[in-house]
């Protein structure tokens, strides 16, 4: 019987030659030049100003957020999140001392209620806004900015599930808020075993991200910047490189993940075309079960998601037929342990019936239409 999986390795055999070849080279294996290339190239793919490569999806809303924490942009520590999104999408702003409220999903394209959004804004006053493009679908992004806009509140795109969906504008999911997350692990539309990226246009946000990522030391940071740092806090040539200007992490990737990601960049036309074409027969063949719509000019899907009466029997009679499938995501942030520590259960309507109901199935570059 042959089996289908949610997820199939992007790293061929000539990516993994390659590799070999170059890790037997006696090149530089730690962050260093190629990690800068690969910074670049993705920067450029993506369609924004700048990119910085971490060693994974969580840790880029983790530098996210302490790098929001640390500038001068936050009119408050509120953060609205998504009810629909994952662990690492929420608790780096908890346990940097954020107040954290929760937004519904839309009943269609499980991004955030814009009007559960407005009312938390009417009644929080947030400074950011988190969202998550859920399985790869779009946000409403022109209600949602707009909303930012008129509250001055900051928008972050936690995108690690839609890299390479565009909005009908043509702009890439990912740079349309301050800044946007990335990940890079395995199963996800590229990846480099484990990694993550952030991207911002925003050149001091940029530079501020590039130290917390290391330590908090201005060594990686352009050069006026540098000397900037070094002048307002009177430190010497001799000290400087061991100086710590932010407080910082370790979330450093290295040179040979960087190097798989330069080629990964050049199969993702082909993988962003097999996953729209996939989610588009799921849903011809699936037309009697709910299916997630949104406005966009390209669909990167993550999966295909949709809900059914008993998810836990679906899933066993799938995996006796030797198709992997999972609960979409992780249902309703706000039912998990971790948040019910802490927090009260209250009801989030679409939440709840993701909760209860959803399930996805497999959609990767490898997926045939025949084996959907």
């Amino acid at each position: 019987m042959k089996r289908v999986s949610l997820a199939s390795e992007t790293i061929t055999r000539t990516d993994l030659e390659m590799a070999s070849a170059w890790l037997l080279s006696g090149a530089q294996l730690t962050k260093g030049p190629e990690t800068l290339k690969f910074e670049t190239q993705f920067a450029s793919r993506i369609g924004s100003k700048y990119a910085v490569y971490v060693n994974s999806g969580s840790s880029a809303n983790l530098l996210v957020a302490s790098a929001l924490l640390q500038s001068n942009y936050l009119r408050n520590k509120r953060v609205i999140c998504p009810a629909v999104s994952w662990v690492t999408t929420v608790t780096p702003f908890i346990q940097l001392g954020f107040e954290v409220f929760l937004c519904d999903a839309d009943e269609n394209s499980l991004g955030l209620d814009v009007d559960h959004l407005e009312r938390l804004i009417e009644e929080h006053d947030p400074g950011v806004i988190v969202l998550v493009h859920v399985l790869g679908h779009p946000n409403d992004m022109a209600r949602i900015r707009d909303l930012a806009d008129q509250n001055d509140i900051l928008l972050v795109e936690d995108t690690c599930e839609a890299l390479g969906t565009t909005i009908p504008e043509g702009q890439g999911l990912g740079t349309l808020g301050l800044a946007g997350t990335f990940s890079l692990y395995y199963g996800h539309h590229i990846s480099t075993i484990e990694g993550g990226m952030v991207v911002t246009d925003d050149y001091d946000f940029f530079q501020l991200a590039l130290s917390i990522r290391s330590h908090g030391w201005s060594r990686d940071l352009g050069e006026e910047t540098r000397h900037q740092l070094a002048s307002i806090n009177g430190v010497d040539p001799f000290r400087n490189l061991y100086t710590f200007y932010y407080e910082g992490f370790n979330l450093r990737p290295t040179d040979f993940q960087a190097v798989l990601g330069q080629v990964q960049l050049g199969h993702l036309g082909r993988i962003i075309d097999s996953r729209q074409s996939n989610f588009l027969f799921y849903r011809e063949l699936l037309s009697k079960y709910w299916s997630q719509e949104s406005e966009f000019d390209t669909i990167s899907s993550f999966a295909y998601g949709t809900l059914v009466a008993d998810p836990q029997r679906v899933a066993a009679e799938l995996s006796s037929k030797g198709v992997e499938s999972r609960p979409l995501i992780c249902g309703n942030i706000a039912r998990q342990p971790f948040w019910l520590k802490n927090h009260s259960r209250i009801p989030y309507p679409v939440a709840d019936i993701v909760h209860d109901h959803g399930i996805y199935l497999p959609n990767h570059a490898e997926l045939s239409l025949e084996d959907i």
